[in-house]
């Protein structure tokens, strides 16, 4: 059990990694049907597999404009080997549920896919909530960009995704609208909020003894 609970309209930084470090993604494949599942997972209404919902829907839109979202994601980071979001729990017990899907039919499609077995992510996913000002300027321009933290290899950038783009494009796809509206308010433009996670990723460097970053890192 949580040490504490997850409240609705209240906002949370949640992530997790692969069990004993291991990627969990090997290729775009993977990454791609990650997003999908976040995507189709994230409704209030009663879901079965990703195939029979999606042969379902063949000629509906997704979401209707009545259906209830779970939680809403405000900024997120795919890693080769672990994730981040920054998100708002819409319904009670929103987070947990859309997690429970996430993971677990994310997990399932690997494992098959894979030809493995067994648990894929390091237990439960983690949260913190976001509770003060301080908190929320950091952590929304660190998870934005947090692929600059880590010296993810080259040969495994294609295996990165990141709100960053959906922000500097203002294209918004996992990224909620009404969210990213509220976030852009706050700091002006998208490119004040793009200088905004280079700062802050710079002195998560730093903190660890790395190397600085410039603009031209943004680019996957």
């Amino acid at each position: 059990m949580r040490k504490h609970p997850l409240i609705t309209d209240q906002y949370y930084h949640i992530y997790n990694r692969g069990v004993d470090k291991r990627d969990i993604f090997m290729n775009k494949e993977d990454l791609s049907r990650f997003v999908l599942c976040i995507k189709e997972f994230n409704t209030a209404k009663p879901i079965g597999s990703i195939k029979s919902n999606l042969r379902i829907k063949t000629e509906i839109h997704r979401l209707k404009n009545e259906d209830k979202l779970l939680v809403s994601i405000v900024c997120y980071c795919f890693n080769p080997n672990h994730f981040h979001f920054i998100i708002k729990q819409e319904i009670e017990g929103g987070i947990s549920e859309f997690f429970k899907r996430l993971l677990g039919g994310y997990t399932t499609y690997f494992n098959k896919v894979h030809n493995r077995n067994g648990s894929l992510f390091q237990g439960r996913f983690k949260s913190a909530l976001i509770e003060d000002e301080a908190y929320f300027l950091k952590i929304r321009p660190y998870v934005n960009t947090n692929y600059l933290v880590h010296n993810i290899p080259h040969e495994k950038s294609h295996l990165i995704l990141s709100s960053c783009q959906e922000y500097d494009n203002l294209n918004f796809n996992l990224v909620s609208k009404k969210e990213a509206i509220n976030l852009l308010e706050f700091y002006g433009t998208n490119k004040n909020f793009k200088s905004e996670c280079l700062k802050v990723v710079c002195m998560a460097r730093e903190e660890r003894g790395q190397m600085m970053v410039n603009e031209e890192d943004f680019i996957i």
